[in-house]
């Protein structure tokens, strides 16, 4: 029984690992390509990064309120 939770709490915490590595703190941002202006611009907040790679950005680019 031991070794049953031992290894339901190793899974759990590499479930976990695995997504704080994979996501971000930012749900409500949706990067898309431009490629003709050669830059990632988010649909929900329209923050604009340069392409570097053809991943999209992991953290959010918006600017606080009131800057």
């Amino acid at each position: 029984m031991p070794l049953l939770l031992l290894i339901l709490a190793l899974g759990t915490l590499a479930y976990l690992y695995w997504r704080w590595r994979t996501t971000t703190l930012t749900r409500d941002c949706r990067w898309r390509m431009h490629r003709a202006e050669k830059l990632w611009r988010c649909a929900f907040c329209g923050a604009e990064s340069p392409v570097d790679t053809l991943t999209p950005p992991k953290v959010c680019l918006r600017k606080p309120p009131g800057t």
